[in-house]
């Protein structure tokens, strides 16, 4: 079941929302992730069960419109000087975030959701960083690469590592950068 968008931004729906989103969290601090269920979640926001089960339809919905909401970047990529400086910094800490245990979390609770609107909005929230990063080397006259590309041989890799295998180091993201930053046009 795909989570219903918000049609009154600041109306009922929003408090309710931020409420359940809110328990969830911290719940999830308090205690394991088996533990956590609806009517806990339910008491603890101050709503129904019935209420996340219309707006969710189940707990693992829930905890992946929570992961999606917490993987939502809260500040723009770091200005670093450079096209290449800037995507590396914001590479780096990518992979250092992603790959800590609350970030494997997440990219756990976003995919195990049925439906994919979540991953893609994920991949969204990623993309709309490189774009900022793109535009701010090409505002600075300098090149970079295209942004498919970059989601492709750099997030792609990382994102591959951090599911697959283990965790990107600092050199591994680095070489990614310089590979797609030297790839001709």
């Amino acid at each position: 079941m795909a989570v219903k968008e918000n049609l009154r931004p600041g109306g009922r729906s929003a408090r309710v929302q931020a409420s359940v989103h809110k328990a969830v969290r911290e719940l999830l601090a308090e205690m394991s992730r088996a533990e956590v269920t609806i009517p806990l979640i339910a008491g603890k926001a101050g709503v129904t069960p019935s209420t996340i089960y219309r707006r969710w339809g189940d707990l693992q919905a829930l905890l992946a419109d929570v992961a999606v909401e917490r993987l939502r970047p809260d500040m723009q990529p770091v200005d670093a000087g450079s096209g290449r400086a800037d995507l590396e910094a914001w590479a780096e800490q990518y992979a250092e975030e992603m790959s800590s245990g609350p970030g494997r979390e997440m990219i756990r609770d976003v995919l195990a959701a049925q439906a994919g609107a979540n991953a893609c909005k994920c991949c969204e929230y990623t993309r709309q960083q490189i774009v900022v990063i793109a535009e701010r080397a090409m505002a600075r006259g300098g090149p970079f690469p295209d942004v498919d590309l970059v989601m492709d041989q750099v997030v792609a890799p990382i994102m591959y590592r951090i599911l697959f295998g283990d965790v990107p180091d600092t050199a591994r993201v680095r070489d990614l950068v310089t590979r797609v930053m030297n790839t001709p046009d």
